[in-house]
């Protein structure tokens, strides 16, 4: 990630903006998503969408029974995601737990915080960030703690968001909101805007152990979050859908979206990632079959 986000990075008094929140309309947001989902790009241009969505993907594994050699395995399918085809650009990086960062050649994105349900005290969820950037990780994912979100306590979310973006020092900070857990689009919202005034990098939708994780109405929800940020502030930050996005046609889906509502500026890695581990070989899949006009079969491509 090479853009420089240090606006992003200054904490703002959160308790202030409560009231000027709002409510969402929820209607009218679901509304939205539907139509925009509905958009088609041209023909000649699928394969640039294509290129762009491996280009922004977090290539993820993050179960119990990862190994050296699966995340090495991994490293190599992220530097060079179709070996046939070296046109195919690398993905935007490797996403994993932090003790299996050692060695690694991609760049990484490793979670923290007591992953995934952010309970734990928060000096061991800041010693475990301060590690994770110290073994390696560019990138850091933080999980909020939901259960003092929903009981009203956000200056205490807040304060704590602040405490691990201190910790994660030069790397970038993407915090976890875990929206299935949240509620209501309100909810995503108000945790929208305290995770940036707190100072994050990114915002992302889930962490993947939760159903739902991303869906359209609530990356749209988020989207707009950061659109009005931008609008009032001039700050800029990313957004990360990740769980349940397998397919292309899905992940060109979430583009428009992007596109609709922030602009082609952020239609770049350094704003905009897919948190995925089935999502990139469903991609080869199509850019290849773009390529030479015969449908491949998912079995040309490795299993992650």
């Amino acid at each position: 990630m090479q853009e420089a986000t240090s606006p992003a990075r200054a904490v703002e008094p959160f308790e202030p903006r409560l009231t000027r929140i709002g409510a969402v309309d929820a209607v009218a947001l679901e509304a939205r998503s539907a139509d925009l989902a509905k958009r088609s790009i041209k023909r000649g241009s699928k394969l640039e969408a294509l290129d762009l969505i491996v280009r922004m993907i977090d290539l993820t594994t993050l179960e119990g029974a990862d190994t050296p050699g699966k995340v090495a395995a991994l490293c190599a399918k992220a530097m060079r995601p179709d070996p046939v085809d070296t046109t195919i650009p690398a993905v935007a990086a490797l996403c994993v737990y932090p003790t299996l960062l050692k060695g690694s050649s991609v760049h990484v994105a490793s979670v923290a915080t007591a992953f995934p349900s952010g309970q734990s005290p928060i000096a061991l969820r800041v010693a475990e960030a301060r590690a994770a950037v110290e073994l390696g990780a560019d990138e850091v994912d933080m999980v909020i703690d939901r259960g003092a979100f929903l009981s009203g306590r956000h200056a205490e979310v807040f304060d704590q968001i602040v405490k691990v973006r201190e910790a994660c020092g030069p790397a970038h900070l993407k915090v976890i909101l875990e929206t299935g857990e949240l509620g209501t689009y309100d909810a995503v919202r108000r945790a929208s805007l305290l995770a940036m005034a707190a100072g994050a990098d990114f915002i992302k939708t889930s962490t993947g152990k939760v159903s739902p994780a991303a869906t359209l109405p609530v990356t749209l929800c988020m989207l707009e979050a950061i659109r009005d940020v931008h609008v009032e502030t001039g700050r800029v930050v990313g957004m990360k859908p990740a769980g349940g996005i397998r397919h292309s046609k899905q992940a060109i889906q979430y583009l428009c979206v992007l596109h609709e509502t922030l602009g082609r500026d952020w239609l770049t890695p350094q704003r905009f990632r897919f948190g995925a581990s089935s999502l990139l070989n469903d991609v080869l899949m199509q850019i290849r079959t773009q390529k030479t006009g015969v449908y491949e079969s998912p079995d040309r491509f490795t299993v992650d």
